[in-house]
């Protein structure tokens, strides 16, 4: 089930990218954005907290810890702390690329490349780890593929690599495209998508409450993107077009 980082992020992000979008580039954003913003973190606050469980218990290495229900809570609101710095960070950072393109050009392969290729080295750190994990990786259950067997863990991981590829990438060429706020949108709605997968895949109950956050979320995505506007414009020319017909025919 979704954990405290994805369900934090979810709900605080596209708060966060509206503030900082009009404290830093000194955006005006309309009602029906503050409305939309609010419905679908309304909607998203609610699947999460009836699809979360209670605070854990601290876990170092695997092992659950003996620590007091005071401990675990501090050391649950310090993580929290931590990802709401994040998230605002993370929301400044899609407002510079949003910046940074309009100034630059459009360039999402080269923004990809550099922002994956940079952190690169700092992974030398977590050496041991990765070590553990590979060989970890390598000795899991094999499939069988071809005629031999592939560990089960490589293939996911492959897997995993080759859709995130595809996701990451997608979403840097949207930056360009569209305003940090639609990209975080974006982003929001398939976090929550894969809440409503989780749910149905794990066969976890689907109440009353799953069906309101689910009503509220859809209803905000669609006066976010303005679509009753839109249909309006549609069916005005049509409108004009049969008034001119008839009074050509009178």
């Amino acid at each position: 089930m979704w954990n405290q980082k994805t369900k934090h992020q979810c709900q605080g992000s596209l708060i966060a990218n509206m503030v900082m979008g009009v404290i830093i580039l000194k955006k005006k954003y309309t009602l029906d954005k503050f409305i939309s913003v609010g419905m679908i973190s309304a909607g998203i606050t609610i699947c999460t907290i009836v699809s979360s469980q209670d605070v854990k218990k601290t876990v170092v290495h695997g092992v659950v810890q003996n620590t007091s229900e005071l401990e675990d809570f501090f050391w649950w609101c310090l993580g929290i702390a931590c990802l709401t710095i994040a998230l605002f960070i993370s929301a400044r950072m899609g407002i510079y690329q949003e910046t940074l393109y309009k100034k630059h050009g459009k360039h999402p392969q080269e923004a990809l490349f550099y922002t994956h290729l940079i952190p690169l080295p700092w992974f030398l750190f977590l050496y041991s780890n990765l070590k553990e994990h590979a060989l970890m990786a390598f000795e899991s259950e094999p499939l069988p593929y071809i005629g031999f067997g592939i560990p089960s863990t490589i293939v996911y991981l492959t897997g995993n690599v080759f859709t995130q590829y595809v996701c990451i990438s997608s979403v840097y060429f949207l930056t360009t495209e569209c305003s940090s706020l639609t990209v975080t949108l974006v982003i929001t709605l398939r976090k929550f998508a894969s809440l409503l997968f989780s749910i149905l895949y794990f066969s976890n109950p689907f109440t009353l409450y799953h069906w309101i956050g689910t009503l509220l979320v859809f209803v905000g995505t669609i006066i976010f993107t303005e679509i009753p506007q839109k249909v309006q414009q549609m069916a005005a020319p049509k409108k004009a077009t049969k008034k001119s017909k008839k009074t050509k025919m009178n």
